[in-house]
């Protein structure tokens, strides 16, 4: 039988087959993605062959074979384990859920999970959650943030979950896709999926005022069916993006911004940092390219873990970053 994962807990995975029937599956044998070290060898949005369990008295499955993966975002912890994970696969869509305040999200973890997408091929959108909560400047602080991330030709949206606002043209861009809301923990994935499909009664919790952070609500990643044409991944929240195994050469490309305007530096082979006559450069004094952005690419063109996980502490989030 053929199916596609839908949830998956580590040991168990909930597929759903091509009858629409649901089967609770483990793997047979071990699986080594070709070219793929993570701690998860089956990711939600795999399409996978399975069979039925003879030997056990419930009726569950072994999967024996994984599809080719259209795509998938992957990560690597920020902590001292930098152990890789891959998040969800086979996505038409992913929303990568900001809130300005309560908690913070920072450029630096935008701009890593942008570049993560832009890797893979996937499509990506900016949500900035929450806006019934800001004041005048936090609008302010939202409305550079996206005017920053629209001119380099991201999708932002503005929405709030408890109020219903922006939920309709959220959905216009879900429809026929399968979707991916990601973000830190309290952004309001769950919150979100809630409003749009309050049939799904998602489990919710409060922010901490101690340190204005999320608390875990979603333990692993699950798919679900929506009612307008729609598949929407649910994922747990992520305090820290590492960036997996990108070449030096390769990383300017995945900023678009970058990438319009590197025909014209002199060096074809500009990294954008100390060569001469560099068009990057040159637009990053004539503010035409975000700052924020520019130190972002040197974080990870350097790999500057330690310098990323400062900056998420400066910024009040929790220590305990996975």
């Amino acid at each position: 039988m053929t199916g596609i994962v839908y949830k998956s807990t580590g040991s168990w995975y909930t597929v759903k087959a091509d009858n629409n029937e649901f089967f609770d599956c483990r793997i047979k044998g071990k699986f080594r993605m070709k070219g793929i070290k993570s701690t998860n060898p089956i990711a939600v949005g795999d399409v996978v062959d399975f069979e039925i369990d003879e030997t056990s008295d419930a009726i569950t499955g072994l999967i024996h074979n994984i599809h080719d993966r259209k795509n998938y975002i992957v990560r690597k912890s920020v902590n001292l384990s930098k152990q890789t994970h891959i998040i969800a696969s086979n996505i038409d869509i992913v929303f990568l859920i900001v809130t300005i305040n309560n908690p913070i999200t920072t450029t630096s973890f935008i701009d890593r999970f942008l570049v993560t997408a832009e890797a893979y091929h996937i499509k990506a959108v900016l949500l900035f959650n929450k806006i019934d909560t800001f004041d005048e400047a936090m609008t302010d602080d939202q409305l550079y943030l996206q005017y920053i991330y629209t001119q380099i030709g991201y999708d932002c949206l503005r929405v709030s979950a408890t109020e219903a606002k922006g939920l309709n043209a959220l959905k216009e861009m879900m429809k026929g896709k399968v979707c991916m809301f990601s973000g830190h923990s309290g952004v309001g994935k769950s919150t979100l999926v809630n409003a749009l499909e309050p049939s799904l009664n998602l489990k919710t919790k409060q922010i901490s005022d101690l340190h204005q952070q999320g608390q875990h609500t979603t333990t692993f990643a699950e798919m679900f069916d929506l009612s307008f044409d729609s598949r929407i991944i649910d994922t747990p929240g992520i305090r820290g993006f590492g960036i997996v195994d990108m070449e030096k050469p390769e990383i300017k490309g995945y900023f678009p911004e970058f990438f319009e305007l590197e025909d014209q530096c002199k060096f074809n082979n500009c990294l954008h940092k100390d060569e001469p006559n560099c068009a990057i450069k040159t637009a990053l004094e004539n503010d035409k390219i975000a700052w924020s952005r520019y130190k972002s690419y040197l974080q990870i063109l350097e790999g500057d873990e330690e310098q990323y996980r400062n900056d998420i502490y400066a910024d009040g989030r929790n220590q305990d970053l996975d």
